[in-house]
């Protein structure tokens, strides 16, 4: 039996994910395990939440679903991807994905281009149809600054552990994304100590991969690396 944890971003839930995790409960047998961060999830309530709790949470499904399973899969997006790492050089997984994940994040290139097109957006009078606009004005709202530097305490604390990732892995990084930028992906296709390692880019795709422009070439893409030998 083949286990498979799927671990979503800061201020997301498993929605974020959920293209791939629904083809994978279609196309194979395995046994998925998609936990929620404390504060995280459709509502946000991230006040006084801490990072030691996401990690908590992630570890726990971890070690339930392979206490389950002979073999072990873990895909991670944007923080999740960092979650993701962290269990995999601590504990040992069977294969790896990470897709958009932030070792570092802000693309500053990427967002002044998104605030541009924001703009051109606010001036056509359509500034509330704008994707981004919809997306993120009341994640930013409903997240309280102690939250980001709970978020930036993680990363800073998971970085180093890339360097004990022995698990083959696939890097993926959406050459749009204005949250993590493409030096992110670079970074830790070094830090990774597997020799079977892979870095695929998605050139037309933003952030919110999973759900992008080129959802379904990434869902493939996925899906082909966890069914090869």
């Amino acid at each position: 039996m083949i286990g498979c944890l799927c671990l979503h971003g800061f201020t997301g839930g498993p929605y974020e994910i959920e293209p791939i995790t629904e083809y994978l409960e279609k196309h194979t047998d395995w046994l998925l395990s998609v936990p929620t961060y404390p504060g995280h999830g459709t509502e946000l309530s991230l006040r006084g939440r801490t990072h030691t709790e996401w990690l908590q949470e992630a570890e726990s499904a971890y070690l339930e679903l392979r206490e389950k399973v002979e073999q072990i899969y873990i895909v991670g997006f944007s923080m999740g991807g960092m979650i993701a790492g962290y269990l995999a050089s601590k504990y040992g997984c069977d294969k790896l994905i990470l897709l958009n994940a932030s070792a570092y994040y802000l693309n500053p290139a990427q967002m002044i281009k998104d605030i541009a097109n924001m703009m051109v957006s606010g001036l056509n009078g359509q500034l509330r149809d704008h994707e981004l606009y919809k997306r993120y004005r009341k994640k930013f709202l409903d997240t309280p600054f102690s939250a980001t530097r709970e978020f930036q305490k993680l990363v800073r604390l998971i970085k180093p552990e890339f360097s004990q990732v022995s698990a083959p892995t696939l890097i993926v990084q959406g050459e749009c994304d204005g949250l993590v930028p493409r030096r992110s992906a670079e970074y830790l296709y070094k830090a990774i100590a597997a020799s079977n390692k892979r870095l695929c880019y998605f050139k037309e795709s933003k952030h919110m991969i999973c759900q992008d422009v080129e959802k379904e070439e990434l869902i493939q893409e996925v899906y082909q690396f966890l069914m090869n030998e």
